[in-house]
């Protein structure tokens, strides 16, 4: 009996995270205040709606595979999403933004 009860709550668990797999992940404190050299590493961000099932308007900054959870009045924020509006990801991508190297040919000297 024991066993079939944690099997059953197992498989219920893992149906809820299936169905919602965001519930976890939602901000539930933001900060009203973010330093410069914060905003200034962010490798992206995320917006987060007030609606569904999370219940607080936030902005999701990652920082070295870190999160943290902006609001969204802050000026300096919306200046930062308004300037990366083409970089923002959509969930599910990782990794940083490569770097671009510039190649440089070598002339080849006449004799």
């Amino acid at each position: 009996l024991v066993l079939f009860i944690s099997m059953l709550s197992l498989t219920l668990l893992l149906l809820f995270l299936a169905l919602f797999p965001g519930a976890f992940s939602c901000c539930t404190k933001i900060s009203d205040e973010i330093p410069k050299g914060i905003l200034r590493r962010v490798e992206r961000f995320e917006i987060q709606k007030a609606d569904g099932l999370c219940h607080l308007e936030a902005v999701i900054l990652y920082i070295e595979g870190r999160k943290f959870c902006v609001s969204p009045r802050i000026r300096k924020v919306k200046k930062l999403m308004k300037k990366n509006k083409h970089r923002t990801p959509r969930k599910g991508t990782h990794g940083r933004k490569q770097r671009r190297t510039k190649t440089v040919k070598k002339k080849e000297k006449k004799q």
